[in-house]
């Protein structure tokens, strides 16, 4: 870990109520309106700062939106849209910075060290050009923050919201960035959790400055090897250099949806458990990564989780071994007279082919177990899919497990999955 690298200087991006201004973007009427997205999901995923201003929160279901606040303007997420609006936000910041990470669909870090000179601009100015031109170009609004690391550049975009700008630089205006972190609780520091947020404050640590005026041996000999990292970032020596590689990996692999009105149809909550394992496998052969571990879990109304996880008896991503078993665990899950919004898969224990192939080689003693077969089979089959989607596009073909939900999906007219790869909302 190097703590003696020249100052940087860094930008986080953050748009400003993302999917809701990207439906304004596209729609001006709305600016100004109380508006959510989140129809297709059964409950907000998103709202604008006039709907926060009504009491909405996330997750908030939506027909007790349309009962307490009937001036809502309610849409279904555009979920191929947002990341059309992301892509071209990035490509705005690409246009001052060559090193730009993608944290999440409307969130960046960009490498500004060094480029005020060649730009003939200061850093601020070089930030304020960036958010300057993603408002007038696109339409968005979105807060800016620029600092020696991305830790306190998060802080900073944080600090002021919407359309923020907020620069933190320790080495001349430390008693500025003494009150940022002052006035930040412990809990919005990025990397540190609900459970360390407990902890720290029953050691009396409160706000980000309690944190950062700790020394760095409480920090190791209280919390755990990152929180060192977060402590450096805090005290303004970067450690966490900014990435612009894209993600070509994934520990686990999630797909998920909710759905109105409830149901207790184990058809069609079987069909949904399919589509997601369907479009989860999908994932993980392009980046040519199989699971060796599955969990399935359906959530009521009421916001009570049932969930089972099993093994595979060889790691795979062909959906049709998968949905095999889950029809099998399907009851260790669903209860008869009870009433699911959501169903969920996950895929664990993520490895690539390669290495299973090697392991094989290594441990199989040239021995195939039934599953590999039928896996070997399975793959032959999906490369063809595989390549008839990258030419015609997703779902041309699909299991027939997975009918009534995507027939749903379709008469719906909701357009994109939540968790389709459209999305990319989630870097894990």
């Amino acid at each position: 870990m190097d703590i003696h690298a020249k100052q940087k200087v860094i930008m986080h991006m953050d748009g400003d109520a993302f999917f809701v201004a990207c439906e304004v973007a596209k729609n001006p009427k709305l600016k100004g309106l109380p508006v959510v997205t989140g129809e297709e999901r059964g409950i907000v995923s998103a709202f604008s700062y006039e709907a926060k201003a009504l009491g909405i929160v996330r997750g908030l279901p939506i027909f007790r939106v349309k009962k307490e606040f009937p001036q809502v303007i309610i849409l279904p997420g555009d979920y191929a849209s947002y990341a059309r609006y992301s892509e071209m936000m990035f490509n705005i910041v690409r246009r001052y910075a060559d090193d730009v990470e993608e944290y999440s669909i409307d969130e960046c870090f960009a490498e500004l060290t060094g480029l005020d000179r060649p730009l003939k601009m200061s850093y601020r100015e070089i930030a304020q050009r960036i958010q300057r031109e993603i408002t007038a170009e696109l339409g968005l609004s979105i807060s800016v923050g620029v600092g020696p690391t991305k830790v306190l550049a998060k802080v900073a975009s944080k600090y002021k919201k919407p359309n923020g700008f907020t620069m933190i630089d320790v080495g001349t205006d430390a008693h500025s960035s003494r009150n940022i972190l002052a006035e930040t609780p412990i809990g919005k520091i990025w990397g540190i959790g609900t459970q360390t947020t407990i902890f720290l404050k029953k050691k009396g640590l409160i706000t980000a400055l309690d944190f950062a005026g700790k020394s760095r041996n409480w920090i190791n000999d209280n919390l755990s090897k990152p929180h060192e990292a977060l402590w450096f970032e805090l005290n303004g020596t970067s450690v966490m250099p900014v990435d612009p590689n894209p993600k070509t990996s994934y520990d686990s692999v999630q797909k998920t949806r909710s759905f109105y009105p409830a149901t207790n149809d184990p058809v069609f909550l079987l069909s949904q458990l399919s589509k997601h394992i369907e479009d989860a496998c999908a994932k993980a052969r392009h980046f040519d990564l199989m699971s060796s571990h599955v969990s399935i879990f359906l959530k009521t109304r009421t916001f009570e989780y049932h969930n089972y996880r099993f093994t595979l008896d060889a790691p795979t991503n062909a959906p049709e071994i998968i949905t095999d078993l889950i029809e099998k665990h399907f009851h260790k899950v669903f209860r008869k007279q009870v009433l699911y919004r959501t169903a969920g898969v996950t895929l664990h224990g993520l490895v690539s082919k390669e290495s299973v192939a090697i392991q094989g080689d290594l441990f199989g003693g040239g021995l195939k177990t039934e599953s590999t077969k039928k896996g070997e089979k399975y793959e032959i089959i999906h490369k063809q899919i595989d390549e008839l989607e990258e030419k015609f596009g997703r779902n041309i073909v699909y299991l027939a497990s997975t009918h009534k939900a995507r027939v749903r999906d379709r008469d719906e007219g909701k357009g994109t999955d939540a968790d389709s790869p459209d999305r990319n909302l989630l870097f894990l």
